[in-house]
């Protein structure tokens, strides 16, 4: 029997993303995929990397047929949609928008969906919210410090993403023109990640109230997120590879690497790579993710696989683009 799976809000990035997961997944059925603005369309006309693998096209109604229904949609629009349309209490829900991120929104029935911190709960959830890119990135550079109460100074934190982290929405920073050649901070201090990495950094560390100072930057490539923090420490740097080892040990897509990283050995993976290095008392972390991947869809496509029993790694063996 395979997952039938439905998928709200298919013609963006992370839609994209996420069909082509599911229809190259071993235990999927992709029964169908939702977008207003293209009922009728062929899946591939929007997504041409699709031509030749499927002739499914898009709908304007929907199936209750479904085991799994994925929310691709914008921040706000998950919220209005469930609102909206009554879902079986049976089908299991993803949401890949900020919607249901912190517990006052979720009320208690969702899951965060963060396996490295909350794989037990997310295989009995029926509802998950799917964490943020760059609350991903940087919560998989901080969470071992978290674990032993380590978390005591301000964190300063520089992270930059691709453009498809803006989205598929037209824009003055998102045209070719302006992003190509260019860097761009933008948020400081007050981006909307900071409240779920809070109140995630919260739940292994109850004490935690630590600053947190994160500036993100929009870079001049296509996708991926390296995300690089530093605090005071009285780790060494071998203490601190140990205890990063360590944390991760059971993680399926989080690897600690003893040499220095870089984005091109993440982009289309799964992965977050994870370095950690001392310079004089300060400790120096750097995580890189594919934020349409393991920052969105290959995440969602990870917690699915927890919340059915499959095998963590499934459907989500890729292989990062050496050149």
């Amino acid at each position: 029997m395979k997952i039938r799976a439905g998928i709200v809000g298919g013609a963006g990035y992370t839609g994209g993303e996420m069909l082509r997961l599911l229809i190259n997944h071993p235990s999927v059925e992709l029964v169908f995929v939702h977008s207003n603005s293209n009922e009728g369309n062929l899946i591939s006309d929007v997504h041409t990397d699709l031509f030749g693998d499927t002739d499914i096209r898009f709908t304007g109604t929907l199936s209750t047929d479904i085991d799994v229904l994925f929310l691709c949609v914008g921040h706000g629009d998950a919220k209005k949609f469930l609102d909206a349309n009554s879902i079986e209490k049976r089908i299991r829900i993803i949401d890949l928008s900020q919607d249901f991120r912190l517990k006052a929104a979720a009320g208690g029935d969702w899951v965060y969906g963060m396996p490295e911190i909350n794989r037990e709960k997310i295989r009995t959830a029926n509802y998950i919210a799917n964490p943020g890119c760059f609350a991903t990135a940087i919560q998989l550079g901080l969470y071992p410090l978290a674990s032993k109460g380590l978390l005591k100074r301000e964190v300063h934190i520089n992270a930059t993403t691709g453009s498809t982290g803006a989205g598929q929405g037209l824009s003055t920073t998102s045209h070719f023109s302006w992003r190509n050649n260019n860097l761009s901070a933008y948020k400081v201090f007050n981006h909307q990640h900071l409240n779920e990495i809070g109140e995630s950094l919260l739940q292994l560390d109850p004490g935690f109230d630590a600053a947190i100072s994160f500036i993100p930057q929009r870079g001049a490539f296509s996708r991926g997120i390296l995300a690089t923090m530093y605090l005071e420490s009285s780790l060494s740097e071998q203490e601190a590879q140990e205890l990063y080892t360590q944390f991760y040990l059971d993680a399926a897509f989080t690897h600690v690497s003893k040499k220095n990283i870089d984005l091109k050995q993440v982009v289309n993976t799964n992965k977050c790579l994870v370095h950690v290095s001392k310079h004089g008392s300060k400790l120096f972390i750097v995580t890189v993710i594919d934020n349409l991947l393991k920052g969105a869809s290959g995440q969602a496509v990870q917690n699915m696989n927890l919340m059915f029993g499959l095998e963590e790694r499934q459907g989500l063996h890729l292989k990062a683009l050496a050149f």
